[in-house]
């Protein structure tokens, strides 16, 4: 247990817990720190698709957070200020990250460590980047890097699916 002297009165872990703000109390307090929170719900091929931005990676340029039944997927997109120079391409970048964690395992024994990204993960990345490069002006020239990460699975819903669709 966390103890000590603040401001004259003493501090401890269960002591700031009791003094937290009620949840009637913190609900005005969410609309004001997550202002541009919106949610859209649809449903595709039977299941629940909700994409949920305004909450998550505020430091992005852009976030979403892609929820296709069980399955959440946190795409971000990151722009660099200025362009590039003597640069005649779109420079950006797609990463599709799996980690194991997101369908329940932990890596163990020899590889501890997630190494580098799957064949699935690569051909995943080339599927999101093929339909999302003409939705970019074509004189865009500044470093662009898009990052899809897994956070859950659920077997029946693909991640490949949520993630194209919050990037996009």
């Amino acid at each position: 247990c966390f103890s000590g002297k603040s401001g004259g009165r003493a501090l401890s872990a269960v002591g700031f817990i009791a003094n937290r703000k009620s949840p009637e109390k913190r609900k005005g307090d969410f609309k004001s720190m997550f202002e541009n929170y919106k949610v859209y719900e649809t449903t595709l091929a039977g299941r629940p698709l909700k994409l949920e931005t305004g909450m998550m990676a505020q430091l992005a340029n852009a976030a979403v957070m892609a929820t296709y039944g069980e399955t959440k997927v946190l795409c971000t997109v990151t722009a660099s200020a200025k362009p590039r120079e003597g640069v005649d391409f779109f420079p950006l970048s797609v990463d599709y990250e799996e980690k194991m964690y997101s369908v329940g395992r932990l890596p163990g024994s020899f590889t501890r460590r997630e190494g580098r990204a799957s064949e699935k993960a690569i051909l995943a990345s080339r599927c999101i980047d093929r339909p999302i490069r003409p939705l970019f002006p074509k004189d865009m020239r500044n470093d662009c890097s898009v990052v899809a990460t897994v956070m859950s699975v659920d077997p029946d819903c693909s991640p490949e699916v949520a993630a194209a669709i919050g990037v996009s």
